[in-house]
């Protein structure tokens, strides 16, 4: 690693393990900063095997005061393009977790009515307004795999829940060439506690980089759980956040 007029990350190589399609972002602000970026993808995004028709069936079901909650840009992605064909309701609202949702969101049209201050999902339930008296659906659209949490409190504050599996994460392939530089890099990245779980699958909790950075809370307790240290946390869960984490985190390390 190499450091000084640059910055802290300058010469850094770092690990970057997001799907091939939605790397670019943080690459790009990796690079910005001087830091060689090593893509190495270890899940990939699939529309779930329904191809969105119950997610439509939902949206057909919303009426005035009800909501639709988007837990990440994977499904910010998917409502979009279900709501170009099924238009939402008047009086539908729209909640996401966090501001990278929100930008996704917002640029593909979709108007945003609650992001909470903090961006995981027990800051959307101390955000979220109490229950209507007449009724109160929530559509939660959500990957195949995630936490229960969020559904089972908004069901015990008595909205009717509809959780809609919008997306799949599945595991990618890594090539002994992808291993090797991972072992032969200075940081690695995580954006979401699948990727933590995919490179750990490919090279165990000993092959990872020294420095390990996290996007969140809840990426990383799953990297916790795995028996992954987390180096550094990003205190704004978005990409720009993560990469300031990281920097922040070298350049305290060359202070001392």
């Amino acid at each position: 690693m190499s450091s000084g007029a640059a910055g802290p990350l300058a010469g850094v190589r770092v690990v970057v393990t997001r799907p091939r399609a939605q790397a670019a972002s943080l690459v790009a602000a990796l690079e910005a900063r001087g830091a060689i970026a090593i893509p190495v993808p270890v899940i990939a995004i699939e529309d779930p095997p329904d191809g969105g028709l119950a997610l439509r069936a939902g949206l057909r079901a919303l009426g005035a005061d009800d909501w639709v909650v988007i837990t990440s840009p994977n499904g910010a992605d998917r409502v979009a393009v279900a709501v170009s064909e099924v238009p939402l309701p008047d009086g539908v609202q729209v909640a996401v977790v966090g501001p990278g949702t929100k930008a996704r969101a917002e640029h593909l049209g979709l108007p945003v009515d609650l992001v909470p201050e903090d961006a995981i999902a027990e800051g959307l339930l101390a955000a979220f307004p109490p229950r209507p008296i007449n009724g109160g659906r929530v559509l939660l659209a959500r990957a195949e795999i995630a936490r229960e949490m969020l559904p089972v409190q908004l069901q015990m504050a008595g909205w009717q829940v509809d959780e809609i599996v919008t997306y799949r994460t599945v595991k990618v392939d890594v090539d002994e060439a992808s291993r090797a530089a991972v072992a032969s890099a200075d940081a690695v990245l995580f954006t979401s506690g699948s990727t933590v779980e995919g490179l750990v699958d490919a090279v165990g909790v000993n092959g990872l980089p020294s420095i390990v950075g996290s996007i969140g809370p809840a990426t990383s307790a799953v990297a916790d759980a795995l028996g992954v240290r987390v180096t550094l946390e990003a205190d704004e869960h978005t990409i720009p956040g993560l990469v300031d984490a990281l920097a922040n985190h070298l350049a305290g390390s060359d202070a001392e």
